[in-house]
């Protein structure tokens, strides 16, 4: 099986360094936050890229990534905590404010979505070209973001002594972070490639929602069901599963609108 390696935390200053108290705690460099920030940082870079080579202004990007940025730690933290954790909420309300305390990947991509939308709204800018740019970047960024999940082996799956499996402490598992890291590389490679000629508005968006949507609502079968943090079920199937299947609806329109856009250009080059 795969190792279970565990990457220790780089600390910078030592818990009471500066006197009783300062800091309280200490200030390290953390591998899952290391990765996730590097997520970030690759994003910027590749959807800059993209954009210069589709011809849509810097400044746009830039402004958008913040805007969904902040709308994905938000919307991921409060759908985590209302979907996965709702005693939590019961306990202390003010959970929901503390976005460090956990994040859901779908609701993350409800709260981008959100932002993107006021984005639109707020700027009054197109959203096609800039959401098209972003969404042919994302699936490499994706692929970065599962690796930070992958060295803190914070999704374990089912029991299992497949070669595939790590070797969790107490008996092997499924690390879902690593597998959907590698599932969804065959994605960013596509994506990377697909980008470097024009694409009917609409196409990247498709593309990545109906290859990840059926992806993940499979893998989710594999989601320990006996551990005190295993993930809750609403008739038999996670929040994810649920939030898959809409997400899925959402690249058959996509697709649908792609399609149309191609077909009505093809007319239009052969009536011309």
């Amino acid at each position: 099986m795969i190792p279970y390696i565990q990457i220790p935390d780089w600390t910078i200053v030592a818990a009471n360094a500066f006197g009783h108290g300062r800091p309280s705690s200490p200030i390290a460099i953390h591998p899952f936050g290391t990765l996730v920030a590097c997520a970030v940082v690759l994003g910027g870079w590749l959807s800059l890229r993209q954009a210069r080579r589709v011809g849509v202004a810097s400044a746009p990007i830039i402004d958008f990534l913040y805007w969904i940025s902040i709308g994905g730690f938000l919307g991921g933290h409060v759908f985590d905590v209302l979907m996965y954790h709702p005693a939590l909420l019961l306990e202390d309300p003010l959970s929901l404010f503390n976005i460090a305390s956990g994040q859901s990947s779908f609701g993350g991509f409800a709260g981008a979505t959100l932002g993107a939308l006021l984005w639109r709204r707020i700027r009054r800018r197109p959203l096609g070209p800039v959401a098209e740019v972003i969404a042919s970047s994302y699936p490499a960024v994706w692929v970065v973001g599962r690796l930070g999940c992958s060295v803190a082996h914070d999704h374990p799956g089912l029991r299992s002594e497949l070669w595939f499996a790590v070797a969790y402490p107490g008996g092997g598992r499924f690390d879902l972070g690593l597998l959907e890291a590698i599932l969804v590389v065959p994605l960013a490679v596509a994506a990377i490639y697909l980008r470097r000629r024009p694409r009917a508005p609409g196409y990247f968006v498709a593309l990545m929602c109906l290859y990840y949507a059926p992806l993940r609502f499979l893998l989710d079968f594999l989601r320990a069901r006996d551990l005190v943090s295993s993930d809750a079920r609403y008739l038999g199937l996670t929040p994810a599963q649920w939030a898959a299947m809409l997400l899925f609806g959402v690249g058959l329109h996509f697709s649908s609108h792609a399609r149309t856009f191609g077909t009505r250009r093809s007319d239009a080059g052969q009536a011309a």
